[in-house]
């Protein structure tokens, strides 16, 4: 069914027309938008002005944009988003409707996905690929608007190309939970043989088991509560330890038999699972700490990182940089994610809402993506 949309017409001023009709030349002045107006209250659908494309900027329609976990928490009010009112999204895949003056990589027609940090390229951790700590850098659907809208604009250098057999769908939660698994096996150093536990197999989890076996992972260990995850995780090749039944710790023990493991990725963000991360590293082993809690845990010192060389390391988003080989191994089949998808939402505030609902109460087992 055709919609009436409203266009801005040179000579003319705004009009109202039938979406689907192509007016050449002519510039769609609005679109639509879920955004998050205060925290503690529902996203709104909203009519606002399409973003203003930049000389080095590329504007894409947005194909499919995940739901995540952060985006709860941003409605919550437990992270801040500003300035607000805020289009939230930060997993977005689309095509390329308008590029900027200064762009040659880009055309309009091209499949993308975006990371989700737009960067200056030029400050001191840009250069040194750090760009996570950009002194200007903003995230997108957090500190700049993002993908629960119809178009978003992005620098050109936050832009990849998008491989035909990757759908929309799967192109955009490979730009978050994914990426983020991948920097995390990165930050702690996986070398082919080491074994690995994974604590929490959600969206992050299941990739990273994925990429640890194409960094050639040895023993791998999925850590978790619930039952159909850790079937999932053992489809995928991983040893399942349920934690609601025994000590996770002196499970690894025993299937170890008192080695414990190399390398540790604690992807919940709870106190007592990171704590569990650190006690089951061997000789030299290390712990990456991706979950994100405003909580303290303890350590013993000398018993649990000192007198083993032992290493706690802060994982925080993912690298520009990372992303080609991910997009790659993707293409390739070697991160399957057909199955992580479990439904596809409207651009509604209704729908939208509903999803975050959903994952306050941790009834989300796959990932819900919008589809504009």
């Amino acid at each position: 069914m055709l919609r009436a949309r409203r266009v801005l017409i040179p000579g003319v001023g705004e009009q109202e027309v039938l979406e689907g009709i192509i007016l050449s030349g002519y510039q769609v002045a609005y679109m639509r938008a879920v955004r998050l107006i205060e925290p503690l209250r529902p996203l709104e659908l909203q009519e606002i002005d399409m973003p203003t494309v930049g000389a080095e900027d590329v504007l894409v329609r947005v194909k499919a944009a995940g739901i995540c976990h952060s985006d709860a928490h941003y409605r919550a009010g437990r992270s801040e988003v500003r300035p607000r009112p805020m289009t939230l999204g930060h997993e977005v895949a689309g095509v390329v409707e308008r590029v900027g003056s200064d762009v040659a990589q880009f055309q309009p027609g091209d499949r993308v996905c975006l990371h989700y940090l737009a960067t200056c390229g030029v400050c001191e951790y840009c250069q040194k690929g750090n760009e996570q700590f950009c002194v200007s850098g903003k995230m997108m659907g957090k500190f700049r608007d993002g993908g629960y809208a119809e178009f978003v604009v992005m620098p050109a250098r936050s832009v990849f190309r998008l491989p035909k057999e990757i759908p929309f769908e799967q192109g955009a939660i490979l730009m978050c939970s994914s990426a983020t698994s991948l920097h995390a096996l990165n930050k702690a150093r996986l070398r082919p043989g080491e074994s690995v536990a994974i604590f929490g197999v959600g969206g992050l989890g299941l990739s990273a088991i994925q990429l640890a076996k194409v960094f050639g992972a040895g023993d791998l260990f999925a850590v978790d509560i619930k039952q159909e995850k850790l079937a999932r995780a053992e489809q995928f090749g991983a040893i399942p330890i349920d934690a609601g039944i025994s000590d996770p710790v002196q499970e690894i023990l025993r299937l170890t038999r008192g080695r414990r493991v190399d390398v540790a990725l604690e992807l919940i963000g709870l106190p007592i699972t990171m704590r569990q991360a650190v006690r089951c590293l061997a000789i030299r082993g290390r712990a990456a700490l991706v979950g994100i809690t405003d909580q303290t845990f303890e350590i013993l010192p000398y018993m649990e990182v000192l007198n083993k060389e032992a290493e706690i390391i802060g994982v925080s988003d993912h690298l520009a940089q990372e992303l080609p080989q991910l997009i790659e191994w993707a293409r390739r089949g070697a991160l399957d994610l057909s199955d992580a998808i479990t439904r596809s939402v409207p651009l509604d505030a209704g729908a939208v809402n509903g999803a975050l609902d959903e994952l306050e109460r941790f009834e989300v087992d796959g990932r819900i993506v919008i589809n504009p």
